[in-house]
């Protein structure tokens, strides 16, 4: 008999273990409106360090307005080249060349055929008219030095020579029985506007080379807004393909103008920022847009990875001890795309739980003590 109480008496006070409070801690565990908290969650520290649980002291500081919208990514003008066709002919691309691969200065892009043209291969022609130049010019050298020609006729015949060296120079270098086009700078090709078969004709546009060092992001500010434009100071965004929130703060961006109209294909301002790619940013990509405004001081906001929802209702789960979390419903406001503005629920110096909440709420169904309270 004496052995069954103290199995009894041991177990009872494992339960009772987990939770180390006294009982004026009790009573401050209230919401705002009066309710109280008497559901406790314990979760031991060697489980939540292999959950990945982590919790922060949380403290007023300066928050940003913020305004969200969408808008796109563009690549700055000055860092594209456009490269065009030096001859008519057909187009045969080199090999394997597509859309945002990289491509180094001075590589072929593409290969220009007139040989099955009308009027013929046009670097034969050019190389003919050039070689004819050159005997004519020759011939004029030797003339002048006897006196047999005239100055002026020298003058106009190594005009035309010239003339002919260089339009045999522009037809570039042969590559596969075309002319080859190479590319001026090193970067990646953004779009290519031929494919190989098509005729271009001299000067055509071939293709789009970007460097890709800088961007621009150009957000649609909707016009209920409009107020918010000359408090825009910087941006935050994320695009569609990627979780990740880039900072224009961590990019050295920059705001570069305001629209003052909103355009004629629907009621948005454009608001456009330069920022350095720090890679993986598509040019042409659509963005999630957080435009910052003027900045608050006294705000309280966590991370955006801190809370949880439960029918439209955002929770919180506060630690209040080294191995006990409580879960608090809290009012939310404006959010940066990584933190985001507590309004109601929780206070200065409360302890939240900012990396791991969703294992803390896993924990709370299977190991939650009912009516527990920290009277012990």
């Amino acid at each position: 008999m004496n052995k069954t109480i103290i199995l009894l008496t041991a177990a009872l006070m494992a339960m009772t273990a987990g939770c180390k409070h006294d009982s004026q801690h009790e009573n401050e565990a209230h919401d705002e409106d009066g309710a109280t908290h008497t559901d406790e969650i314990v979760l031991t520290a060697e489980k939540a360090a292999q959950a990945g649980v982590t919790a922060d002291t949380i403290r007023s500081g300066e928050f940003y307005g913020v305004v969200k919208t969408s808008g796109r990514i563009l690549s700055a003008t000055d860092d594209e080249t456009t490269v065009a066709a030096t001859a008519p002919g057909l187009v045969t691309l080199s090999s394997q060349l597509t859309e945002g691969m990289p491509i180094g200065r001075g590589a072929t892009i593409v290969s220009i055929s007139s040989s099955k043209l009308p009027e013929g291969d046009i670097t034969d022609r050019a190389r003919i008219a050039y070689e004819n130049a050159r005997k004519e010019y020759e011939r004029a050298e030797a003339l002048i030095a006897d006196q047999l020609i005239t100055d002026k006729e020298y003058r106009s015949q190594k005009a035309a020579f010239e003339a002919a060296e260089l339009a045999y120079k522009a037809t570039g270098r042969r590559s596969g029985g075309g002319v080859a086009v190479s590319a001026p700078t090193a970067g990646y090709v953004k779009e290519l506007f031929v494919k190989t078969g098509d005729y271009v004709a001299t000067g055509q546009p071939i293709m789009t080379i970007t460097r890709n060092r800088h961007q621009y992001l150009r957000a649609e500010l909707p016009e209920r807004d409009y107020n918010a434009l000359g408090h825009i100071s910087s941006a935050k965004f994320r695009t569609a393909y990627s979780n990740r929130i880039y900072d224009l703060a961590d990019l050295d961006g920059r705001l570069v103008s305001c629209g003052k109209s909103s355009g004629t294909a629907g009621s948005f301002i454009p608001v456009t920022f330069e920022f350095n790619n720090a890679g993986g940013i598509v040019a042409g990509s659509y963005a999630e847009i957080y435009l910052l405004t003027s900045p608050r001081a006294n705000v309280l906001s966590l991370p955006k990875s801190a809370l949880t929802e439960e029918q439209g209702v955002n929770f919180v789960y506060v630690k209040t001890d080294d191995t006990c979390y409580r879960k608090q419903e809290v009012k939310t406001g404006e959010t940066d795309g990584e933190r985001i503005e507590i309004t109601a629920g929780l206070k200065d110096g409360d302890v939240v739980v900012t990396d791991g909440a969703i294992h803390v709420k896993l924990a709370s169904a299977s190991n939650s003590i009912p009516g527990h309270t920290h009277n012990h």
